[in-house]
């Protein structure tokens, strides 16, 4: 493949990550910080110690707080944004040549809270489309700190255009990034955003003490609402089973790097949620996403137990200990996935 310019807009430790991954495959990156002061840094020291340590920014990639000047050279954006900014930054973008349009590739996994929107809809919404030739989801396993170290690494390319979703491909797969492509971007979304809630969940189970057989329980039964949703909203059941399901799912539980994990841990040890997040260096993106997990349930009359009880723990005040509890002693039912 040929080098692109490439836009990659969001200088967390996923930013950074992408941008040198697809810098080392000879692509013109360039970098968007919001922050001007923290461009500048990053243009200086081009590390990121709270976010992404131990690695350095290529000398290859760009720093930039202008997105003005990534309009003019980008034919790829790609957009490491958190979910709830998706929209007041994909509305500063313009482009002065519609006949050059932009291929869009969202990296956030989340909801937006109020509209329930999904970021691929969002980028639809918001970039005219004549401004767009394409939009398409990256996701799956893929923490930043391990794709930045080359630790063998897999997703899914989704859109609703397969020769999109084969672009993508093309663009991000290295020996040590695999990327598959789908047409499900519905049910990769879903998957990706909804799984943040469980890993939630997961935490607050690890505060608590809990054992292996109450995470093995939590995993599947929050899998299992998560296909209920999906299927209610007409994503192919199947996805749920790949990469950007049950694989991003099982790693963000249990991983040490998952903020959402940890988060619920934190919670589950007695933590007040407001003092966790103001010392994160990153978003939790699953605690938004719960309030936007928790509207799409009850828009679509789709039981989501796990979901309604992390939505009180986090925005009610009930205790984690308590929630469980009331997950134990729900009237007796078959296994089941609908």
């Amino acid at each position: 493949m040929d080098a692109l310019k490439i836009a990659v807009l969001g200088a967390g430790g996923w930013g950074m990550a992408v941008s040198n991954l697809l810098s080392g495959k000879g692509h013109d990156v360039t970098i968007w910080e919001f922050d001007p002061a923290a461009a500048a840094e990053l243009k200086k020291t081009r590390m990121l110690p709270k976010k992404l340590p131990g690695i350095s920014l290529l000398d290859s990639v760009s720093v930039t707080n202008e997105i003005s000047t990534i309009v003019e050279k980008a034919s790829v954006i790609a957009f490491a944004v958190p979910s709830q900014t998706m929209r007041s930054v994909a509305g500063q973008l313009e482009r002065p040549k519609p006949e050059r349009p932009f291929l869009l590739v969202n990296l956030a996994k989340g909801i937006e809270v109020g509209t329930m929107k999904r970021m691929s809809e969002i980028l639809e919404e918001t970039i005219p489309e004549a401004m767009r030739r394409g939009v398409a989801t990256l996701s799956g396993p893929s923490h930043a700190e391990e794709v930045s170290r080359n630790i063998p690494t897999t997703v899914v390319a989704a859109s609703k255009d397969l020769n999109v979703a084969k672009e993508v491909q093309q663009i991000f797969l290295t020996s040590r990034f695999r990327v598959y492509t789908s047409n499900d971007i519905l049910g990769v979304e879903l998957a990706g955003s909804l799984k943040n809630i469980i890993a939630l969940a997961a935490g607050m189970l690890d505060g608590l003490g809990m054992g292996d057989n109450t995470r093995g329980a939590l995993l599947t039964r929050g899998l299992a609402e998560i296909v209920r949703i999906g299927r209610k909203l007409g994503a192919d059941p199947m996805t749920f089973s790949g990469l950007s399901g049950i694989g991003d799912l099982v790693t963000t539980c249990l991983s040490r790097h998952s903020r959402n994990r940890f988060v619920g841990e934190q919670i589950g040890r007695g933590r007040k949620l407001e003092s966790i997040l103001s010392h994160l260096t990153m978003v939790a993106e699953g605690v938004e996403t719960t309030r936007s997990g928790h509207d799409l349930s009850l828009k679509h009359e789709v039981e989501m137990p796990i979901t309604a009880e992390v939505f009180k723990v986090l925005f009610e005040g009930k205790a984690p200990s308590d929630a469980i509890n009331d997950l134990m002693i729900r009237d007796p039912k078959a296994e089941g996935w609908s």
